[in-house]
Formats: structure tokens, sequence, C-alpha cells
């Protein structure tokens, strides 16, 4: 499999959609898919949630990381 770095700009209303769609499956113990950038992602219902904020003089950064191995 070959590395990716993808970053994609949402909506309001579509980032809230995905969020919930998240936290259901989360709260649901079930597995979660999303498509980025054509490319179908499945999260398994066991995968570290992790929040991250970056600071410079410049900006804020607020990252909700989702991680697993596979």
């Amino acid at each position: 499999m070959k590395e990716r770095d993808i970053e994609k700009a949402y909506s309001k209303d579509e980032f809230v959609s995905k969020l919930r769609r998240l936290a259901d499956c989360i709260e649901k113990n079930e597995n979660f898919r999303i498509s980025v950038a054509g490319e179908a992602i499945y999260v398994p219902d066991g995968a570290v949630f992790t929040i991250e904020h970056e600071r410079s003089e410049q900006s804020h950064e607020l990252e909700f990381q989702v991680k697993w191995k596979g």
C-alpha cells in the first residue's frame, strides 16, 4: 500500500454530517466507512481517538485523529 497524505475541505454541514456518522459508529462499536478523495477508508471499531492542538504566532490548528494499524 503506497503512502498517502490528503487534506480535503468540507462545508460546515458536510463536516457535521461526517462527524455525526463517526460518533454513531463509535457508540455502536461498528466499523466506520468514509470516502476521501475517491478512496474508500474503513475504520475499525478498535481504532484509537486523539485530539491534537497546534499553535503558532499566526494560527491555531485542532485535529481530531483516528488511528489504527492495518
